[in-house]
């Protein structure tokens, strides 16, 4: 680990901090989670991954309107937990107008906002099912509304616990191992912390559950 350059190891703890921010989210809203797995090369490419299982009894209208709402702000969190400040910064602030570049399309995240911007409308569908499907003021409107709400409240959680995201991220870069590359120069980096690795620290057992962030 100590031969990792200076600006991969840089590039390496925003793509962990992006990992870990859906990771941190996910638990605090009540999702189960399972390994975090980071790859980045010295061509500053990468490849990352949270376990999250979607599985959930779904009931009601209001548990779907929920599940929805949750799912989009995990979706969310990963672009936010990358703008974040490295782990010994007083300030732990989401840079916004980064957070949205990310998303639409910097860094690969444009995956995380293709699925937000389908479960946007999905959730809009439901939540207002008597519009008219010509209005498309009204339904910009409202795709607006949920828009606005989710970022802020996931804003919100991502600061709250910025701590724990920048603490989990700096042990995912600590932990990486340059791979094996038979008969050429090996030129990449990776890590995977399991589910049970995780589920055992302290700062996971620590985030606060799903009530706190109603």
């Amino acid at each position: 680990m100590k031969s990792m350059p200076a600006a991969l190891r840089d590039y390496a703890l925003q793509i962990a901090n992006h990992e870990m921010a859906h990771y941190v989210v996910a638990r605090a809203l009540g999702f189960e989670t399972g390994d975090v797995t980071l790859k980045v090369t010295m061509a500053l490419t990468h490849h990352g991954g949270s376990s999250i299982t979607l599985t959930r009894s779904i009931s009601s209208i209001e548990a779907m309107k929920e599940h929805l709402e949750a799912r989009m702000m995990v979706l969310l969190a990963g672009a936010m937990g990358q703008t974040l400040p490295p782990k010994h910064s007083p300030e732990k602030h989401v840079d916004e107008p980064k957070a949205g570049a990310i998303l639409k399309g910097e860094f690969g995240a444009e995956q995380d906002y293709a699925k937000i911007r389908e479960l946007r409308y999905l959730l809009r569908n439901i939540s207002y099912p008597d519009t008219d499907p010509a209005s498309s003021e009204s339904i910009i409107a409202e795709l607006t509304e949920i828009n606005d709400r989710l970022w802020l409240r996931t804003q919100k959680i991502v600061e709250a616990l910025a701590d724990t995201i920048t603490g989990l991220a700096g042990l995912l870069v600590e932990r990486m191992v340059i791979a094996e590359q038979w008969g050429r120069p090996a030129d990449t980096y990776e890590v995977v912390l399991t589910g049970e690795m995780l589920e055992r620290s302290q700062p996971v057992q620590a985030i606060p559950a799903l009530s706190v962030w109603a």
